[in-house]
């Protein structure tokens, strides 16, 4: 059985093959009930277990603590460790660390998703939110498009700064605002990731022929775009059935009766199907919106690509 660590999650996943990878995976069957959602001490710390299976193949669980209290005391508030296992006689495979595979894979997915949807000369690139996802989005955007620009936003400047620096140490330049109206007048692709529980993104502040993938707001009670801006955009999802239930701008919009569940164009796995039944944008003043929840099979995919790497 392996360990695979952090550091080996990185060397074994970069970007420029793991995109691929998932677009491979999600080609094939995979087995997946919905997520365990437990409360060991029956306050706000959260115990999340996610599984997904190949019969025949693999198997693989992540266990995902979230225990807000951590970051009063210095700690990592969320954190996860990945167990992979044959489905054909049950023997483990893998321990990984399971922050860094849904960092990655989360990233990964949302540059697939722009490569289907975006305008293909996409060059200009804004991350909104400067959290742990910010600059793995940066990364895996760059490994898609042949950006010319790229922007990170946070209410905070210091913090996007703190963005801007580590790219600069895997060389993608990137300059830190606290401006959305005139990030978002300026951009091509916009990848946001933020736990706002308010909309910051507002529907006439988006240009038309910018792709939005909103990776943020994964209860019905958050949002990071405002519902209205549906509406006016074609909507695309990782997964219908996630989106719908979990999805907060999705999911307001439905309330508001701003659309409808049907105005769900398409789910990934149909965008990069050998054969897709459904295309992606249809004009390039198009506003094209990618909205993540995360599911189980993208882990699963992840974990088979890094065990093969």
């Amino acid at each position: 059985m392996q360990f695979i660590s952090k550091e080996d999650v990185a060397r074994r996943a970069p970007y420029s093959t793991l995109v691929d990878a998932l677009a491979r995976g999600l080609r094939e069957p995979i087995e997946s009930p919905p997520r365990m959602h437990l409360n060991p001490n029956h306050d706000a710390s959260t115990v999340l277990i996610m599984t997904a299976w190949r019969p025949g193949r693999t198997m693989g669980t992540k266990i995902i603590s979230i225990w807000p209290g951590n970051n009063a005391k210095g700690r990592a508030a969320v954190s996860a460790v990945y167990v992979l296992s044959s489905c054909a006689d049950g023997t483990p495979l893998a321990v990984i660390d399971g922050t860094e595979l849904t960092l990655r894979r989360t990233a990964a997915t949302a540059a697939l998703a722009a490569q289907r949807l975006a305008r293909p000369d996409s060059k200009r690139l804004a991350v909104l939110g400067t959290g742990a996802l910010s600059a793995h989005l940066a990364m895996s955007h760059h490994a898609v498009f042949g950006l010319t620009e790229t922007t990170i936003w946070g209410r905070q400047f210091d913090k996007a700064q703190a963005v801007v620096d580590a790219l600069a140490s895997v060389g993608i330049a990137a300059r830190a605002t606290t401006d959305l109206q005139r990030t978002l007048a300026s951009t091509d692709l916009v990848a946001a990731a933020t736990t706002a529980t308010q909309p910051f993104i507002r529907s006439e502040w988006v240009m038309s022929g910018t792709h939005l993938g909103l990776i943020g707001a994964f209860t019905a009670s958050m949002a990071e775009a405002e519902p209205a801006l549906l509406s006016r955009a074609s909507l695309f999802a990782d997964t219908r059935d996630g989106v719908l239930e979990k999805g907060g701008e999705v999911w307001q919009a439905l309330q508001c009766g701003l659309i409808k569940a049907s105005d769900v164009r398409a789910e990934l796995a149909e965008l990069v199907a050998l054969a897709p039944k459904v295309t992606g944008r249809s004009s390039d003043q198009e506003i094209t919106v990618f909205k993540s929840v995360g599911f189980a099979a993208l882990d699963l995919i992840a974990a088979e690509h890094l065990l093969a790497a």
